[in-house]
């Protein structure tokens, strides 16, 4: 069994290096070679365009931008999806949105290629520890042909249904992550705008039902201000854009999130879009005046200067 892969980003380069670490050998590729360089030797050869790889893999993993850029690579001038053989099975693990994954698959199907989306929850440093959730939206015994390949690079399945319930799962569950984090950015801020020190907001909130469990991972970043990107900021927003999208096409309203994810806009607009999301604290936090979040500064100077703004 051959199996290749396309997309060695943040996400992508630690799934395929786990499949490695299982003994695979693996059929790369990626825009930018450099990033593949870690990966090729004994078990990794690089691949000059998509359309060459699929020539030589049964099985074709994908993790990749946003949608332009995985119909690119199936469907574009080099695309792949006209070089895998029949009956080969190409698993998507890219955020995308439901009605684009469900276009794929008839493409796919159109040639006799087996889908499923499988995108994933779990950050950098979850799909380095292969701890990684997959959503997979496929035919059960699609899905039962890849669960061991699967299980290299995470910790749980779960099977969601037919193609397109996959990626409609990473948008619930981004929706959630994205609203969380920008609430509880805005609580912080606001906080340290009535005088109370981050140390005290941090150590009286986080064990609280009040706040996300994964937000107690994002206290160094804040702490320290280093925002070495886990999830990029970009990703984020693009992924509460499509989940807007989505609601759209479903007739869903969803008016916090279209306000959350215009607060992401704004943060990439000011610089932060290949920061960790988590750096939205840091843009919502910006436009107090530092004498309201000076610890030092009294109550009354503090209200008055509210009362100012």
């Amino acid at each position: 069994m051959k199996i290749g892969f396309i997309g060695l980003g943040i996400m992508g380069s630690r799934m395929a290096a786990n499949l490695q670490k299982h003994g695979h050998s693996l059929v790369v590729f990626n825009r930018t070679r450099a990033k593949a360089e870690p990966l090729l030797g004994p078990c990794g050869t690089f691949s000059d365009s998509p359309a060459k790889l699929a020539e030589q893999v049964d099985i074709l993993f994908t993790m990749l931008a946003h949608p332009a850029a995985v119909e690119e690579a199936a469907l574009g001038a080099n695309g792949f999806l006209d070089h895998l053989k029949p009956n080969a099975l190409w698993v998507d693990c890219s955020s995308v949105n439901p009605s684009f994954s469900k276009k794929i698959a008839a493409e796919a199907a159109r040639r006799k290629v087996h889908f499923v989306d499988a995108p994933v929850t779990g950050s950098a440093p979850a799909a380095a520890e292969a701890k990684l959730v997959f959503w997979v939206g496929a035919d059960p015994a699609d899905l039962e042909r890849i669960r061991s390949l699967l299980l290299c690079m995470s910790n749980k399945i779960v099977h969601t249904g037919g193609h397109g319930t996959g990626a409609s799962m990473k948008m619930v569950v981004n929706l959630l992550l994205g609203n969380a984090m920008a609430s509880f950015a805005e609580g912080l801020a606001l906080g340290e705008g009535l005088g109370i020190s981050r140390k005290v907001l941090f150590d009286s909130l986080l064990d609280t039902p009040t706040v996300a469990p994964f937000l107690k991972s994002k206290r160094a970043k804040i702490d320290n201000g280093n925002y070495e990107a886990e999830f990029p900021l970009r990703w984020m927003q693009k992924d509460m854009h499509l989940a807007t999208v989505s609601a759209y096409e479903s007739g869903v309203a969803i008016p916090v999130t279209n306000v959350a994810k215009e607060i992401y806009r704004l943060a990439m607009r000011d610089g932060h879009d290949t920061e960790d999301f988590s750096v939205v604290y840091e843009y919502l936090s910006k436009a107090l005046d530092p004498a309201i979040v000076d610890e030092e500064s009294s109550a009354p100077a503090k209200a008055q200067l509210l009362q100012a703004r």
